[in-house]
């Protein structure tokens, strides 16, 4: 997956704005934490696709140093353990942004002090 900027909606935007100001937390580690959960939760597949309206990432910033991984996630969670045909570049990225969209959302719910972070992960053990 392929791309140097990530625009995100107006909606997830707003959202993160509140969710730093209760978390301490930036705002690509939040779309970190989102994009993950919402993974978690299965494909978007054909969902309706969010606006991008809302603030706009670099890739590095965005993913950091992991950007393979979460594109191999988000590859794995979309198309399947033994896709037949992959997703051309412009839908993955479209999805990613479903998936963040959805993942501030939850997260939104979620997680009302730094706590509630820590909580959402699980023990190791």
């Amino acid at each position: 997956m392929h791309y140097s900027k990530l625009r995100i909606s107006g909606d997830a935007t707003s959202k993160l704005r509140s969710l730093r100001q209760r978390t301490g937390l930036t705002p690509n580690l939040l779309c970190r934490i989102a994009l993950t959960m919402s993974l978690e939760e299965g494909p978007i597949g054909g969902a309706l696709i969010p606006d991008e309206d809302g603030s706009e990432f670099n890739a590095y910033t965005l993913t950091g140093e992991y950007e393979a991984m979460f594109s191999a996630m988000l590859r794995f969670v979309e198309e399947g353990p033994n896709p037949t045909q992959s997703l051309a570049n412009e839908e993955l990225l479209a999805r990613m942004r479903a998936h963040i969209h959805r993942g501030v959302g939850t997260l939104s719910v979620r997680a009302k002090s730094p706590a509630d972070i820590l909580r959402l992960v699980p023990a190791a053990g």
